[in-house]
C-alpha cells in the first residue's frame, strides 16, 4: 500500500507518521500526507476510514497521539485553532441566522480587528468570487442550500487563510445542487489566490465519501481506509492506475481476480483457464511474477462487443446476465464459460446493439485494460 510521498518540492502543508487511538481502536495509522502551496488535497473514503479525524488534527481540534504538522515550515502541533491561520467550511454550513449575508461573511474580520473600509472591501470581493454579488443585504436564512453554502466559503476565505479545511461541504446538499457546486468549487479555490494576495493559489484539504466530487475537485487525492492511506496521486492516476483492490472497488471496478503471470514477453496472465495478454507498461515485476498469484483488475471499459470471427486478443464468450441502461453508456455482466466460471462487469458504448438476456455475446478485451494490483 502507498502511504509516502515524495516531498522533495517545497510543501506548504507537511503531516508526517500521524498516528490517533481512541481507547483500544486505532482511527489512524502512521499517516504521511504533503500538500504544495495553491494544491487542492482531497481524502476521499467511506465513513470511517478516519479522514474526518486527520482533517480535525491539522485543524487543532483534535490533538494527535504521535507525529508532526508544519505549516509553512513552521510547527503547528500543539499550536491552538485560532493561532493557525486556517479557514474552515462544514456540511451544516455554520451561519448565523440572524445575520445577512454581509455580516456573516464580515463576521471573521472584525474578529481580526479590520478596519470598516477594508472589511467592506474584502466582503464584496468574495461575494463576487463566490457568485453572490449584491446579496450583502440578504438575510441567510431566505437563501438556498448552495447559496448559504456559498456564503460559508465566502466567510472562510475572507481572512486570507494560509489553509482551507473542508469537511463534505457539500454533503447536505441534493445531487443537482451537489453536481452544480463542485465545478463552481475548484475554480473560486484556484481564483481565490490572486485576489486574496496568495499568488500560489488557495491551498486546501477537502474531506468526502464522494468519488465524482474528489475527482472534479482535486490536484491530489489520498485515498484513505481504515485509518491509513492506501493511495495518492493525481485524479487521473488513482482512476487509471488504482493501486490495491479496495481503491478499484471504491472507485466502482468489480473485475477483480487472482491471476498468474505465465509468459514476460507478452505479458500474459491466467485466471483460471483464462489467459489474457496485458500491455507491457502495465507490468510491474515487483507485484507480479512468473507463476506467483497476484491480483489484476479489468477495467470496466476494457470491454469490445466482436460482431464476427475476428484475429483480436482476448476474446472471450459469454451469457448476458444482466443488462442496464445508463445514458451515457450501458453497464452489462456476463457469465463466462471458464473454469472457474467468472463474472465480469463492462460498460458499452451507448450505441452498441445487445441480444436479449440469456443469450451469448463475445467481447474482446484491450489489453491496456488490464491492471496489476498490489497484493494484500
Amino acid at each position: 500500500m502507498v502511504g509516502k510521498q515524495d516531498t522533495v518540492k517545497r510543501m506548504l502543508l507537511e503531516c508526517a507518521d500521524i498516528k490517533k487511538a481512541y481507547g483500544d481502536k486505532t482511527v489512524l495509522h502512521d499517516i504521511d500526507l504533503a500538500l504544495a502551496a495553491g494544491e487542492i488535497g482531497v481524502l476521499l473514503g467511506p465513513s470511517g476510514c478516519g479522514k474526518t479525524t486527520l482533517l480535525r488534527i491539522i485543524a487543532g481540534l483534535t490533538a494527535p497521539d504521535n507525529g508532526r504538522i508544519h505549516l509553512n515550515d513552521q510547527d503547528i502541533t500543539h499550536q491552538p485553532v485560532y493561532q493557525r491561520g486556517l479557514g474552515m467550511v462544514f456540511q451544516e454550513y455554520a451561519l448565523f441566522p440572524h445575520k445577512n449575508v454581509l455580516q456573516n461573511v464580515a463576521f471573521g474580520l472584525r474578529m481580526l480587528h479590520w478596519n470598516q473600509a477594508d472589511i467592506d472591501q474584502r466582503v464584496e470581493q468574495v461575494l463576487a468570487l463566490v457568485g453572490l454579488a449584491g446579496f450583502g443585504p440578504r438575510p441567510v436564512h431566505e437563501l438556498s442550500g448552495g447559496e448559504q453554502q456559498r456564503v460559508a466559503l465566502a466567510r472562510s476565505l475572507a481572512p486570507a487563510p494560509r489553509l482551507i479545511l473542508l469537511d463534505e461541504p457539500l454533503g447536505a446538499l441534493d445531487r443537482a445542487l451537489r453536481e452544480r457546486l463542485m465545478l463552481d468549487l475548484r475554480q473560486i479555490l484556484k481564483n481565490a489566490g490572486s485576489m486574496l494576495g496568495r499568488p500560489e493559489g488557495m491551498t486546501a484539504v477537502y474531506v468526502t465519501h464522494d468519488q465524482a466530487e474528489a475527482f472534479a475537485i482535486a490536484d491530489k487525492i489520498a485515498v484513505m481506509n481504515n485509518g491509513r492511506i492506501e493511495q495518492i496521486g493525481s485524479p487521473q492516476t488513482v482512476y487509471r492506475q488504482p493501486v490495491t483492490a479496495f481503491v478499484a472497488r471504491f472507485l466502482g471496478m468489480e473485475n477483480i481476480f487472482e491471476a498468474q503471470l505465465v509468459t514476460e514477453n507478452p505479458p500474459t496472465v491466467e485466471i483460471g483457464d483464462w489467459r489474457l495478454e496485458m500491455a507491457p507498461l502495465t507490468i510491474d515485476h515487483s507485484q507480479l511474477t512468473i507463476n506467483h498469484s497476484s491480483p489484476v483488475l479489468i477495467r470496466p471499459e476494457a470491454a469490445e462487443l466482436v460482431m464476427a470471427e475476428t484475429e483480436a486478443v482476448n476474446v472471450v464468450n459469454g451469457r448476458l446476465t444482466q443488462h442496464s441502461f445508463r445514458g451515457r453508456y450501458q453497464l452489462i455482466t456476463i457469465e463466462t464459460s471458464h473454469h472457474p466460471p467468472l463474472t465480469l462487469k463492462f460498460e458499452l458504448e451507448t450505441a452498441v446493439t445487445l441480444p436479449p438476456i440469456g443469450h451469448t455475446i463475445q467481447l474482446a478485451i484491450d489489453p491496456r485494460g488490464i491492471v496489476p494490483l498490489e497484493s494484500g
